[in-house]
């Protein structure tokens, strides 16, 4: 495989022994600043640098870093970070239980549901306690994960985060790859083993045939340790990957479905409209619990998206003769460009309206108070502008998806029939995207 111009540098710093502990450390030194502030530091979410660092500046660029670098956030993760340190002390390193196996990727769905359901009756993104007993709870998680199983059983197993990272790094920008024709040729197992270099893939992956970025963490150790050159980094076509899946998985296109279910919840419960129509809600159920009319809407926000992509599934298999569950898990991952532009769009938001809190909290920590100063990086119309800008081209990216997974899988008839009803389906959710961004939204802190 030839080193593409532009990425030598990419690849050298993989090759380098300093990488990734070199971002390690002052990652895992931030996050326990953020750690400890949400703890400890104001109780107001406006005024607490740990919920601006966390949830204005990282939680809204997290999703750009997946497209752009992959999961190489994975590699320096103060939770995987702590996860290794753990193993080193502890050691037990048992094998990943069957079960985590089998059914890991609908445990990370069920988790993010959860922990989007919990956001919200519980108000964890408000309160700074809120997200810094969460974070603890997953803390205690990887403390246990990496005591007692090998490699990163929590980041490949159980991560939430990790599941986000997954389906959006198959869009990505970058990829790592082994190059055929050596590897072929290659007896060592270094890059799955590990070495004198550096431990063995601790996602559980062998580079020589991994052909997904969905558990590829970038972490450069499988480059340090292959001793024939053979893996590298190159750029690709963004989506690329999501046209040309062999073995397509219902579990992870059933998460990227989701993911737009609670990009739509997100929006409508930031809505000035929300207020009434919880109202109607309460009138409707006989009850003013909170907690129990929010559950309904969120259960009918995830279950209409699942309902129109396993209808338009069932459509299509009227046509090419597969069934609903399988043209679902084929046709879900050309979502993926979508749900990205539209968790991309509401983040943008948070992260332009709302940006300088980051600044502002920061200067707190040292006794300098801003008063009444404004928070927000861009006008208005022009996060607006930028919020359609994405959706547009996410639309583009995942209607174009949907028609090259349709060639790919059936010939011209057979390929146009399977491809006009997801194409249909693709841009009625983008036309919920952009009349959810087109009304007034509150901010977070």
């Amino acid at each position: 495989m030839k080193e593409q111009p532009g990425l030598s540098f990419i690849n050298y710093i993989l090759k380098s022994k300093w990488y990734p502990a070199i971002l390690q450390a002052p990652t895992l030194i931030v996050f326990s600043i953020i750690v400890y502030e949400l703890l400890t530091g104001p109780a107001a979410a406006h005024d607490n640098f740990g919920t601006a660092m966390t949830w204005v500046l990282w939680w809204p660029l997290i999703p750009l870093v997946f497209l752009l670098l992959g999961r190489f956030w994975c590699s320096i993760c103060p939770f995987a970070t702590l996860s290794d340190l753990v193993q080193k002390v502890v050691g037990n390193l048992f094998p990943v239980p069957k079960f985590l196996r089998k059914y890991g990727i609908w445990i990370i769905d069920a988790l993010f549901i959860l922990i989007t359901w919990a956001d919200h009756v519980f108000g964890i993104v408000e309160s700074p306690r809120g997200s810094g007993v969460l974070l603890m709870l997953i803390i205690t998680g990887v403390i246990a994960a990496g005591a007692f199983f090998e490699r990163r059983t929590w980041c490949r197993y159980l991560c939430f985060l990790g599941g986000l990272a997954g389906n959006y790094s198959r869009a990505g920008v970058l990829t790592l790859r082994g190059t055929p024709e050596k590897c072929a040729q290659c007896k060592v197992l270094a890059c799955y083993k590990g070495g004198a270099k550096a431990p063995g893939c601790p996602m559980f992956e062998f580079p020589r045939t991994m052909d997904t970025n969905a558990r590829c963490n970038f972490c450069g150790y499988c480059v340090k340790n292959c001793p024939n050159n053979s893996v590298t980094i190159t750029a690709r076509v963004p989506s690329k990957e999501l046209w040309f899946i062999r073995k397509p998985r219902f579990e992870e296109s059933f998460l990227a479905i989701v993911i737009m279910g609670i990009v739509f919840v997100q929006n409508v419960t930031m809505l000035e409209l929300w207020e009434k129509a919880q109202r109607w809600l309460e009138s409707l159920l006989g009850t003013d619990n909170y907690a129990v009319t929010f559950t309904v809407t969120f259960l009918i926000a995830m279950a209409i998206p699942v309902m129109l992509l396993y209808l338009t599934s069932w459509l299509a298999g009227l046509k090419n003769a597969e069934s609903a569950k399988m043209n679902f898990a084929r046709f879900g991952y050309a979502l993926i460009p979508l749900d990205f532009a539209g968790h991309m769009a509401h983040n943008l938001f948070h992260l332009l309206a709302e940006g300088k809190s980051v600044f502002y909290t920061g200067l707190a920590l040292f006794g300098i108070i801003n008063q009444d100063a404004s928070l927000a990086l861009a006008g208005t119309e022009t996060i607006r502008n930028l919020q359609f800008s994405l959706l547009g081209l996410g639309a583009l990216a995942s209607v174009y998806t949907a028609y090259r997974i349709a060639r790919a899988n059936w010939k011209e008839n057979q390929a146009t029939s399977s491809f006009i009803p997801f194409a249909i389906l693709i841009l009625l959710l983008f036309g919920i995207n952009i009349y959810l961004f087109l009304l007034p939204m509150a901010h977070r802190v």
